[in-house]
């Protein structure tokens, strides 16, 4: 994009690429555009230009020829107005493809819709993001619920059930860096919250109560794949006065009977593998 790719690096990487036992040289130029759609992501907000080579790790000047060839593709969108950039259309939609070809989000997705259908809760389908467990499918119901949660949300590792769900059944080695920011308070604190993972991997789910919003209460079953690696977390939402939160509630079993049935699906479908990324 900038020029500094040649014939002879691309066709090095072509020469080279399946052969065994040599590495394959890639479009050093394609390298530094991931480093600037990298940056944006980890942000997760829009960015200035200046931001963003920074993060990068890239001189403005170098910068600004990927991220106008990054917003002719559609991969960017520039705000016409603040001149931040943000994710386009392009990226989207690779998203939604990944999504989609994910053995544990199709398996997901039609049971979730069921179970939303014959319980009246809300359900989020969430998955392991760099920032915390973010909503990939949000299934609304018929008890009306009043809380801003859609697709990209991203949840609180130690306010809400899903967060802790993650926390219990994944190492603390493999928690996003958000965790030092949210836990906040001393010792006594910490104590509380190992507690409550404790309480979540004895049941096989966690809850929450009124919290992180008032009068909206929410269980957490986590759906593993074949080597017991915690794929995704499905969270019923309710109200408090609907939702009984009792771990032998038969809210509380339909959500794990659920979570088992993908689990079960991906293991046995053939291809029980996270796509990559």
């Amino acid at each position: 994009m900038d020029g500094t790719t040649n014939a002879t690096e691309e066709a090095d990487g072509a020469e080279t690429a399946g052969q065994p036992g040599r590495a394959s040289r890639g479009v050093q130029s394609v390298d530094v555009a991931a480093r600037v759609l990298q940056a944006l992501a980890q942000a997760r907000r829009p960015l200035a230009p200046g931001d963003i080579a920074t993060l990068a790790g890239l001189p403005p000047a170098q910068a600004h020829p990927y991220l106008v060839s990054l917003t002719r593709l559609g991969l960017l969108k520039r705000d016409p107005m603040s001149g931040d950039y943000a994710p386009g259309p392009m990226t989207l939609r690779l998203a939604l493809l990944h999504l989609e070809n994910d053995p544990a989000y199709r398996a997901a997705v039609p049971r979730v819709v069921a179970f939303a259908r014959e319980t009246g809760f809300c359900v989020a389908i969430c998955t392991s993001a760099p920032q915390g467990p973010v909503v990939v499918h949000f299934e609304r119901a018929a008890f009306p619920l009043h809380v801003n949660l859609h697709v990209g949300s991203v949840m609180s590792l130690t306010t809400t059930s899903t967060g802790r769900a993650f926390c219990a059944f994944t190492l603390q080695t493999q928690w996003p860096p958000a965790w030092h920011e949210q836990m906040v308070g001393d010792a006594a604190e910490r104590a509380r919250f190992d507690a409550l993972l404790d309480e979540t991997r004895e049941h096989g789910m966690s809850r929450s109560v009124n919290t992180p919003s008032p009068s909206v209460s929410s269980l957490c079953a986590p759906v593993f794949d074949a080597s017991g690696r915690l794929r995704l977390a499905l969270t019923a939402i309710g109200p408090t006065a609907a939702l009984d939160v009792a771990w032998d509630a038969e809210a509380a079993n339909a959500l794990r009977a659920t979570a088992a049935a993908i689990a079960s699906q991906i293991a046995t479908s053939g291809n029980d593998r996270e796509v990559a990324a």
